[in-house]
């Protein structure tokens, strides 16, 4: 899961900002059971609208995938060519800001909208 906004629209000087990397993960999606490669970090944007992205990719074998040494300024495709994964299998987006003060608490965050797109191979 990646925010391509960050750290903020407007200026997304850490984009892709890796927010978790799951890899191993068994035929029929049950996440559970795949590796925790990079441990999940929840959405919380400072500023403007972000999108988060899951990206799926097919792994056609079983590799040891290793954790980059950052989380900012990750980049999905190099990943993806590096460990010789293909076009992603599949993609889901949604897109999250933090509430101000009018109609929520400080501090929540309110998903806006939420679309999903997926290939089959």
């Amino acid at each position: 899961m990646v925010d391509p906004d960050a750290p903020t629209p407007s200026d997304p000087s850490q984009r892709e900002y890796l927010h978790w990397l799951v890899s191993d993960i068994p035929e029929g999606c049950d996440v559970s059971r795949g590796t925790e490669v990079v441990a999940y970090e929840s959405p919380r944007p400072t500023a403007g609208i972000h999108r988060f992205a899951f990206v799926v990719f097919r792994q056609t074998v079983r590799q040891e995938i290793h954790a980059p040494g950052w989380r900012a300024n990750f980049n999905t495709r190099d990943f993806a060519a590096f460990y010789s994964l293909g076009e992603p299998a599949a993609a889901a987006y949604f897109n999250c800001q933090r509430e101000g003060s009018c109609g929520g608490r400080s501090g929540e965050f309110k998903p806006l909208t939420t679309s999903c797109t997926s290939t089959a191979n």
